[in-house]
This record gives C-alpha cells, sequence and structure tokens, in this order.
C-alpha cells in the first residue's frame, strides 16, 4: 500500500470516507480512523434518537468499514492534545478532518445564559449516553418546558420528553437516564417555531409520530397551522395537512401536552437565579423575512432548549471560517495533504446518507492531488502516541465495550443493548 491517510473522527463522513478512500483506489491506501472517543460512529451513537432504530441501524454499515483490510481504529486520541497537525502530517500522506458540527447555534437574546436555558445538543448528548454528559446533568422538575426550533433534532427532544421512561426501556438509553425520565415531572413541552408551518425542516415522517404519541396529546392553534402551500413540495403540503388535522383534534386527556406554536419568536428568557418563563412575540413574514408584531405572550416555562441549528468548532492549527463556520476548501481540499469532509465540509446540511456522496468527492480530490507523488512520512504514529502515554482504544477493545452493553441489557431485561454511561465504564468494559 502506497499511501497512509489519517481521518479525524469516526462519525459517518469519517468512516464513509475511509470507504470511499479504499473503494477508489482499492490496495493502495491503508487508512487510520483517529477518534476522541473510546467508541466510534459519532452521530449515529451520539446523535440519533435512541427509540429510532431503524436509523441506527447505521452503525451496522459503519462497522463493515472499519473491519475492512486497510482500515484502523485508534480512539482515545484527540487532535490538539495528543497529537498535532505537524504530527500527523509527518506520520501521513494525506490528513482528513472529519468531526462535524458539535455546538448548538444561539439565540442572542436577554437571559439566555440563565441555568435552565441549554442547547438541545446536550440534551441529545445525555439521553443517547454521550460521556462528555453525565446522568446528573438534567433534572426534569419543571412541569412546562419549552424547545426551540421546528427541525428533527427538536422533533426528537420533544418526542423523548412526551414519552414515559417505559416507552424507552427497550431502546439503548443509559440505566441511569432512564431512571431520570422516569421521575419526569414535565406535563407541557411547547414546541416553538419562528415562521409559519410551512416553513418548518421537520420530515413528513418524523412529525407524524408526534400525533401517534400514547403519552401525549398534541395541541395546535388553527390560526397558527393555516398556511398558503401553492407550489410548495410534496412535504410541506403533506406536514401542513397533518398540522391542519392536529388543529382540529379534541384532546383525548392524556397525562402530557404537546403544545405546536408557529409565528412566535423568542424575545427574552425571564428569571432571576434559573429560568422562570420565555417572553415571545408574534410574527408575520414581509419581503424582508419575518418581523415582529408587536403582540407579546409568556410562558411559565422552568427549561428552554435551544434548537435552531448546528455549528462546527475550529480544530487547532486548522484553518476555519468564523462566517460560515465550516473548515474552507475546494472539493474538500484545505491545504497541501489537508482535506475536510462532512459537516465541517460544507455545514450542517442534508441526512446522514448525504455525507457518502460528499465523502466521495474529498477521496477523490485526495487521490488525484497525491496520485505519482512519492511518500513524505518521516515518522510513525504509534511510537510518537506512545512516547507521550498515549495507548489508543483498538477496534477490538471497542467491541468489548459493546458486548459489556449487549449483557448489560440482558442483565436489565432491556431491548439489545445499553449504553455505558461515563469514559471509566466504558474503558473498564474494554480491558484498559
Amino acid at each position: 500500500m502506497s499511501l497512509k491517510v489519517a481521518i479525524i473522527g469516526s462519525g459517518p463522513a469519517g468512516i464513509y470516507t475511509a470507504e470511499a478512500l479504499m473503494r477508489q483506489a482499492p490496495g493502495e491506501v491503508s487508512v487510520d480512523v483517529l477518534e476522541r472517543l473510546p467508541t466510534p460512529y459519532g452521530l449515529v451513537r451520539y446523535g440519533v434518537a435512541p427509540d429510532h432504530t431503524s436509523i441506527k441501524s447505521i452503525a451496522d454499515y459503519l462497522r463493515r468499514v472499519l473491519e475492512l483490510p486497510g482500515v484502523r481504529f485508534l480512539g482515545g486520541v484527540e487532535l490538539g492534545k495528543d497529537v498535532e497537525v505537524a504530527d500527523l502530517l509527518d506520520c501521513y500522506d494525506a490528513v482528513v478532518y472529519c468531526t462535524g458540527a458539535m455546538l448548538d447555534r444561539r439565540l442572542g437574546i436577554p437571559g439566555e445564559n440563565l441555568p435552565g436555558s441549554v442547547a438541545a445538543t446536550d440534551f441529545v448528548n445525555w439521553y443517547c449516553g454521550h460521556p462528555d454528559t453525565p446522568a446528573d446533568r438534567f433534572v426534569l422538575d419543571s412541569p412546562e418546558v419549552a424547545v426551540i426550533g421546528v427541525g428533527n433534532v427538536a422533533v426528537d427532544v420533544v418526542r423523548i420528553l412526551a414519552k414515559t421512561a417505559e416507552e424507552l426501556r427497550a431502546t439503548d438509553v443509559p440505566q441511569e437516564v432512564l431512571a431520570r425520565l422516569a421521575g419526569s415531572r414535565v406535563k407541557t413541552i411547547h414546541m416553538i417555531g419562528r415562521r409559519g408551518p410551512e416553513h418548518a425542516k421537520f420530515t413528513l415522517k418524523e412529525l407524524r409520530e408526534l400525533g401517534e404519541l400514547a403519552n401525549a396529546d398534541v395541541r395546535v392553534r388553527p390560526e397558527e397551522s393555516d398556511a398558503d402551500v401553492t407550489g410548495a413540495s410534496r412535504q410541506v403540503r403533506g406536514n401542513v395537512e397533518v398540522l391542519k388535522g392536529w388543529a382540529a383534534r379534541t384532546p383525548a386527556g392524556l397525562p402530557r401536552l404537546l403544545d405546536v406554536r408557529f409565528r412566535m419568536r423568542p424575545v427574552e428568557i425571564l428569571g432571576e437565579d434559573r429560568v422562570e418563563a420565555l417572553r415571545l412575540e408574534r410574527t408575520r413574514a414581509t419581503e424582508n423575512g419575518v418581523v415582529g408584531t408587536g403582540e407579546f405572550e409568556t410562558l411559565r416555562v422552568g427549561m428552554v432548549l435551544r434548537s435552531v441549528g448546528y455549528q462546527s468548532v475550529p480544530l487547532p492549527g486548522v484553518p476555519f471560517s468564523e462566517t460560515t463556520k465550516t473548515v474552507p476548501n475546494v472539493a474538500g481540499r484545505v491545504r497541501d495533504r489537508e482535506y475536510v469532509a462532512g459537516w465541517l465540509k460544507r455545514g450542517p446540511t442534508g441526512v446522514i446518507g448525504t455525507n457518502k456522496s460528499d465523502a466521495a468527492e474529498t477521496a477523490r480530490t485526495l487521490l488525484a492531488d497525491l496520485a505519482g507523488r512519492a511518500p513524505v512520512r518521516r515518522a510513525d504514529l504509534d511510537p510518537l502516541l506512545a512516547s507521550r502515554g498515549v495507548s489508543p482504544v483498538t477496534y477490538r477493545q471497542w467491541l468489548a465495550i459493546e458486548e459489556a452493553e449487549i449483557a448489560l441489557a440482558r442483565t436489565l431485561g432491556r431491548g439489545k443493548r445499553v449504553k455505558l454511561l461515563g469514559l471509566a465504564a466504558m474503558l473498564g468494559a474494554s480491558g484498559r
């Protein structure tokens, strides 16, 4: 194998890039996939809602890529802490950055920093068992909660808040998190969109699932579900039709209520020591965008979850645009021998599968750039890491973590697996 490539990040973008390189240059490339965590799969493991098992099955596909000859998984290795860009360029012919988009965009309103105002990604990380988020991160002690945003992530968050712990028992939610969900005092969940229903970003399938919740009524105001869908896509027409149907429903008196709001924008989060209320302003659409009408409403909520978009964060030593929140590139090329793929390359657009074609483009660019060039490697990563006291988590050790999660599910009588919570538990299961 003549080329040796490092991929930073083991989520869909990183693993699809590894697959593209192996397919486009069979027998000519070896790939090391470096990951900060001891577990692979990124967004598929820590971003997909636990009750969406069909989407989570993408991990089975990603697993086959990591098991290809010439592909190696190195967990527990962090860029900027354990290795620098210069180290990687000494050890590899090329480096591909695939770290995704890890932060929520902010609302930019007063009171946003109050305790109880949190990014939806924090909540998603919590119920998905991300090791950066402890089990006690959330106490669901407020009867009313607001979720700002009407995309698929917001819908996931709302659905998890609305379901009972028993409904989630067969999923891989960590046992400690499930216990806290079982003690939830949440009764009303407000999902708030700044614009009309025709502009909502959720898919029709995700939306319909909310109307099938066994534990929650759905309320939509007729005047807020009305929209002109002339010339709109099939999905938009379907979404509006579903919402109008909900507006005509009679509540069944279920334990929880999902209150879906449109044309309302947050203007201030109120409270002294923590969130006590959310002030909204009704909006209307103009040729220049959405404007406020001067009509206000206050919701007495104890928690606000912000879900208005993701953004990437800079990597140490890697170019980054603060305007686009991406790594500037041309067809995936950043600088000589440095490349990028996924959301870090193009922004948080598309679905998980979109990363496949994106990764293929980056792989083509990389292989074309390096075709015929002599290897430039001057060092080897393994002894470099050893000299710094870094012992990467191997793929075999990751499989031991996975086996421990499967065994835990059997012990608890819960589903296919139950995630271990925290780095110590994961590393202990790996035999470290």
